[in-house]
């Protein structure tokens, strides 16, 4: 057995997994635990894990061991210790108890050739680096939710606007809540913002724009268009995290679209890449949705 080993040591290669995790990683354990698995060989393509990712790491080691390519691994003993307690595990040996160790060990756990990231794993990871929302934008989310039943009457701030219609204006826009009310720009960061200020014939930029009880990010009064910038890298992620990342946005986008045309406006959403209009008119045709050339 040594002199197997022997003969396979210039193809070991030292996982990534031990390398001590980072401060963000700790903040975020199933995506410490995904790290950490994606060093591995995996006979499911990561199945197994990626299903077991939310458990203590000792616990997605003794539930997914067997998917574990053992014939590409070697296990270091460094301690007489055993992580996994349950009876089951007894059989599966000491490889389990190196393997679960909730602590990583230098040099505990080698790897016969170069590892791939197993398919279902680096999806899992696409989906949770997408960026999290703010406090605002999930205080934003709670509040469209509990007004979705009801007419809102929003509360004057700002520079209250009329906007201009042909002849004798819509009775709509007699309703207080159809009335464009300014307000400090809400995307969170420069380059959202920038985006939607350049909208051709915005006429407000600088400002977002409330109406009917939502935030829009522009307002073109000559089209009479609301805006929604989405200024999302869409295209960088996989097919399946695209699919999860729209089926989160769409219920919105819709709830966007029936706000500004009870109050009269066309709806227009902004994106940055073919994919994501692609994805966006895949799920809903009905939906106006214009690629941003100009940011």
């Amino acid at each position: 057995m040594n002199l197997k080993l022997g003969a396979l040591a210039p193809l070991l290669v030292f996982l990534a997994a031990c390398a001590a995790p980072t401060a963000v990683e700790s903040r975020s354990p199933r995506r410490a635990n995904l790290l950490r698995a994606a060093t591995l060989p995996w006979t499911d393509d990561g199945r197994c894990v990626v299903r077991e990712s939310t458990q203590p790491w000792p616990v997605l080691a003794e539930r997914c061991f067997h998917a574990l390519d053992q014939r590409r691994v070697r296990f270091i003993v460094r301690s007489g210790r055993c992580t996994v307690a349950s009876a089951e595990a007894a059989t599966l040996g000491i490889g389990l108890c190196v393997l679960a160790a909730p602590e990583v060990v230098a040099g505990a756990v080698l790897v016969v050739g170069a590892v791939v990231v197993a398919v279902a794993i680096k999806e899992a990871l696409d989906e949770v680096d997408w960026p999290e929302p703010s406090p605002v934008q999930r205080r934003e989310a709670a509040e469209s939710e509990s007004s979705a039943n009801r007419k809102p009457t929003p509360q004057p701030s700002g520079q209250d606007l009329f906007p201009p219609s042909p002849g004798e204006p819509f009775e709509r826009d007699r309703r207080p809540e159809c009335r464009p009310v300014l307000g400090p720009p809400r995307g969170g960061n420069d380059p959202h913002n920038e985006c939607a200020d350049k909208i051709r014939g915005n006429s407000f930029p600088g400002f977002n724009v409330l109406i009917n009880g939502k935030h829009y990010d522009a307002l073109v009064l000559s089209r009479r268009t609301l805006w929604e910038v989405k200024t999302d890298d869409f295209e960088k992620h996989s097919p399946r995290s695209r699919k999860f990342f729209v089926s989160m946005k769409l219920p919105e986008l819709q709830r966007e679209a029936r706000l500004a045309r009870e109050c009269g406006y066309d709806f227009a959403i902004g994106v940055r890449s073919e994919a994501h209009l692609a994805a966006l008119k895949l799920a809903d045709p009905s939906l106006k949705v214009v690629i941003m050339d100009w940011c």
